[in-house]
């Protein structure tokens, strides 16, 4: 039976894994490592600040930011990626992939620059471009066999930029104290701030442009996505020359079949079919990410307050400034290190093989679980005895937060939905991870602020039920493993038989070998 796709969406689908893909995993990537790097060392930042500019705030605590100061630096950071998110992600589908990623990149490194002056809205606005952009590009470069593991893949350079975060944030605090050591015989010792200390938050905010910098020129050089120019621009002469230039395979330009193919698809994102269709998909891949995303940055920006529990860094009131950043640096290091990153690399490892769905549930069953644990016996774990095992725990939760439901997530939005409105529907999944984002900042982050057990310990339980909602979701959301885009958002006119639909979707959920 003749097929209704594209060749040249065939052709990208089984063409064989080769040197551009792992190529642009890293263009693509480098974006999330800046992304990361530049949402996550705030956390590292925000101390220091507070000792600058808030040491008359220092009776129980030095120089500790105010609850409002505190969630407004946190706040427009993220207000501004849910804002570029929306807006890229839906250019993204009107002007082209490749065109608008260009501009999020250039965007974000002069941002990132700024950022070295004050925290500013449009730092996070082109953060928020990136995450539709990329996972789009992504996901319509790759073949069915390895989409899933190359789009976690780029979302796992989220891990390294966390990382770096924590790594650079170390290395220019210990430099400042080495160069301007406080005086231990100073009566304010640990009230005092070196005097070069304001230059330590601005150097590792403008540190994060260098990243985005070095992959500028190849983000420019990658070619638009054969899936656009075909699907939406209506040239599939044009994508097969564009593809078969970055991979090596053969590609028939199909002018005739292609006015057919847009004809069966013509429809807006707003319409009654597409809600017949993906209504569902849409309402799944944004619950979902919108309570993950309530759970996980309240974990990341509540961490630098856990730490003194765990043992890991000392309390506010037994260093100065730059000792109490180094060491939020070096405890959120140790963390990413052997919780967050591993998780990440997990996923790309078995997400063929597991699926996506497998592994999102049991990512939100397991962060419950600890949670639930960290919760009700928090007085226990509090205990410097029990320092370890509350550090495992925390650990344990990051981990099952990215060998699950943080970067699947970021995966099935970009399968899940057609080629013309893939980006858009992205961002409006992305964009409702944000918003959980900031019902952290501005509610989690702010109930456990004062550092109370009691609310340390509430909070903890209300995060595991919001997981426990996730792992409910997500069985609005389809498994997309080992089926081709076209298939998975009916394109290729698949969902047009009932008949049939069924059948085929039970006959891939065996992954093929």
């Amino acid at each position: 039976m003749e097929s209704n796709n594209l060749s040249v969406l065939e052709a990208l689908d089984s063409a064989r894994t080769q040197w551009y893909h792992a190529k642009a995993i890293v263009i693509a990537g480098m974006g999330f490592f800046t992304d990361a790097y530049d949402l996550f060392c705030i956390s590292t930042v925000s101390k220091l600040l507070g000792r600058l500019y808030f040491s008359d705030h220092a009776a129980k605590e030095p120089g500790k930011l105010p609850p409002h100061i505190n969630n407004a630096v946190i706040g427009v950071a993220l207000v501004g990626t849910l804002s570029g998110q929306l807006m890229f992600g839906w250019l993204g589908d009107k002007l082209g992939r490749k065109k608008v990623y260009g501009i999020t990149l250039l965007l974000m490194t002069l941002c990132a620059i700024c950022s070295g002056l004050s925290f500013g809205f449009w730092l996070g606005f082109g953060i928020g471009g990136d995450y539709p952009l990329s996972a789009t590009i992504m996901s319509e470069y790759s073949n069915k066999k390895t989409r899933g593991a190359f789009i976690a893949a780029v979302f796992a350079m989220q891990g390294m930029g966390i990382i770096f975060a924590g790594l650079v944030s170390m290395i220019v605090s210990h430099f400042f104290l080495k160069a301007n050591p406080a005086d231990p015989f100073q009566t304010n010792h640990v009230l005092s701030v070196q005097p070069n200390a304001d230059y330590a938050w601005r150097i590792v905010l403008m540190l994060g442009a260098l990243p985005a910098i070095l992959t500028f020129y190849w983000r420019l050089k990658m070619p638009e996505t054969g899936r656009y120019t075909a699907v939406i621009e209506g040239n599939s002469k044009q994508a097969a020359a564009d593809m078969g230039r970055v991979l090596d395979i053969e590609i028939l330009a199909e002018q005739e079949k292609l006015a057919k193919f847009k004809s069966n698809n013509d429809y807006s994102l707003w319409s009654a079919k597409f809600f017949e269709r993906h209504g569902l998909h849409l309402i799944g891949t944004s619950t979902t990410w919108f309570l993950l995303d309530i759970a996980f940055y309240s974990q990341n920006l509540t961490q630098k307050d856990i730490f003194p529990v765990m043992g890991l860094t000392r309390k506010p009131i037994e260093v100065n400034a730059l000792e109490e950043m180094f060491e939020i640096s070096r405890a959120m290091f140790v963390i990413a290190m052997f919780g967050t990153f591993p998780g990440y690399w997990f996923t790309v490892a078995f997400i063929e093989k597991l699926g996506r769905f497998n592994i999102q549930l049991m990512g939100f069953f397991f962060m419950s679980i600890f949670m639930f644990i960290i919760g009700i016996k928090y007085e226990y774990l509090a205990h410097k005895e029990q320092r370890w095992l509350f550090a495992g725990l925390y650990g344990l939760t990051f981990f099952f937060a990215n060998f699950g439901p943080n970067s699947t997530t970021f995966v099935l939005p970009a399968e899940l939905f057609p080629t013309r409105v893939r980006s858009t529907c992205h961002a409006i999944s992305a964009a409702s991870g944000k918003a959980g984002a900031m019902v952290s900042a501005f509610g989690i982050q702010k109930y456990t602020l004062s550092g109370e057990k009691s609310k340390i310990k509430t909070a903890m339980i209300i995060l595991a039920v919001t997981n426990m909602l996730g792992f409910f979701f997500t069985f609005l959301v389809p498994e997309t493993k080992g089926r081709s885009l076209e298939e998975i958002s009916g394109e290729d006119g698949s969902k047009d038989k009932p008949d049939t639909q069924m059948s085929s979707q039970r006959g891939h959920e065996v992954q093929e070998p």
